[in-house]
């Protein structure tokens, strides 16, 4: 087929009163339809119901090592819960700390107790004149939300094929001082769904930052979240690579169970070095006197080791996987020679993104939510809501039903090529 950019303005008029007419009637349709949030589907929590039947009143409460999880104590989590979530996160389960249902409540704490105490030592962020962040872009909204609440200056990044771009994060890093930190979702990243490369990755561990207190924040979120058994994506182990790097303190890696189980009732961990875990837990003993030993036990007891985990993914992907197929198949069906924006095709994570040509995302979002689809705001994949070139769309595929998701791409295709033609006929 021919493209948008290629046909004539008369072409492009046609083609838009054919489109026009095919929206009338989605409207008509009075449809309430989501892809707004990376949330679980029905289907996918009815996975995890068995984790309810695990604990019981008549059950043993009590760990291996005699803890009974009724009562307090074991501030960094029960060792059994370490074991298995070192399994998943690739770590020692001595480097790590469990704490209660969110990973995104670790990295908001961690973020805190560095703007209020410092790092290892270092000055308060609070206390210094200037503090920033480099965010690759696009990334994960409630990160950037996290350190706009702080008053933390957020710097774009550009994300690429292999990840953020490394030529530009070395060269700010090394001669910024006031720069603590980065953002990275580094595995089916969130929008994107792209896997950062072993030289990504290595270089992040061989990073000589001017500020001592820098931090990578490495919310390694999609770890276990393939949508294939036999084509899944690898990243290789940060932690092992800084410390092959001369660079142990460096990174705060992230991990839960929010998107295994139940999101709400997961069970969230950090891996990170002695040093960092010591300074940590100088807080935590002041913040809590442990998380909930009960969730963790049943966890452990549910899925047994990483081969349980393993297992209870494949059903999480069976019914991802054709959501995703869906939207890929549809976009390459209907879009692909049109010459209006761009995709990935993810193996794994919760999103697909849309580049739209420049200046149209808001307009497609728009007209969606007016034939009933709601979407993730234009720029929310970037800091301040404000995305440069206008053109970047989150698509979240889990939680409608495949046959609402069917019907919400088809208005999605609609008013992709609707805005893109009135694009175009700007310069026509």
């Amino acid at each position: 087929m021919q493209s948008y950019q290629e046909m004539s303005k008369e072409e492009l008029l046609k083609e838009k009163q054919t489109l026009e007419a095919e929206y009338k009637k989605f409207q008509q349709r009075g449809l309430k339809l989501d892809m707004s949030r990376g949330k679980p589907s029905q289907e996918q929590l009815d996975i995890s119901m068995g984790l309810m039947d695990v604990l019981a009143s008549y059950v043993d409460l009590t760990c291996e090592d005699g803890t009974d999880c009724r009562n307090y104590g074991v501030l960094d989590g029960i060792q059994e819960a370490k074991v298995l979530l070192g399994d998943m996160m690739e770590c020692n389960p001595d480097n790590i700390i469990i704490y209660g249902n969110s990973s995104l409540n670790i990295m908001y704490d961690t973020i805190s107790r560095s703007m209020t105490h410092g790092v290892m030592g270092s000055t308060p962020w609070c206390k210094l004149d200037k503090v920033k962040f480099l965010c690759p872009v696009p990334g994960y909204d409630r990160h950037f939300a996290i350190t706009e609440h702080f008053g933390i200056e957020m710097i774009n990044v550009p994300m690429l094929s292999t990840g953020p771009d490394m030529d530009m994060v070395e060269d700010l890093v090394s001669k910024d001082e006031s720069i603590k930190g980065i953002w990275c979702v580094p595995k089916y990243s969130n929008p994107q769904g792209i896997t950062y490369s072993d030289e990504t990755v290595r270089r992040f561990a061989r990073l000589k930052p001017a500020a001592k207190d820098f931090r990578i924040y490495w919310d390694n979120a999609y770890c276990v979240h393939h949508l294939y058994d036999m084509d899944q994506d690898h990243l290789i182990e940060i932690l092992a690579e800084c410390k092959r790097a001369g660079n142990p303190d460096m990174v705060y890696k992230f991990a839960s169970t929010s998107k295994i189980t139940f999101p709400g009732s997961g069970v969230a961990a950090i891996a990170t070095s002695p040093n960092n875990l010591e300074d940590i837990k100088k807080q935590l003993k002041v913040q809590t006197i442990g998380y909930d030993k009960v969730n963790q036990l049943r966890h452990v007891r549910y899925f047994k080791d990483s081969h349980g985990i393993e297992e209870h993914m494949k059903k999480h992907a069976a019914s991802l996987r054709p959501k995703f197929e869906m939207i890929l198949n549809m976009f390459e069906t209907e879009l692909k020679d049109l010459g209006v924006g761009s995709w990935y095709s993810p193996k794994g994570g919760y999103f697909i993104t849309y580049e739209t040509l420049e200046g149209c995302a808001k307009s497609v979002v728009a007209k969606a939510k007016k034939a009933g689809v709601v979407l993730t705001p234009a720029g929310a994949p970037f800091p301040y809501g404000k995305d440069p070139k206008d053109s970047v769309i989150r698509i979240a595929p889990s939680y409608p039903s495949l046959e609402d998701l069917t019907t919400a791409t088809e208005i999605f295709v609609v008013c992709v090529k609707l805005a893109s033609i009135e694009k175009i006929l700007e310069t026509k």
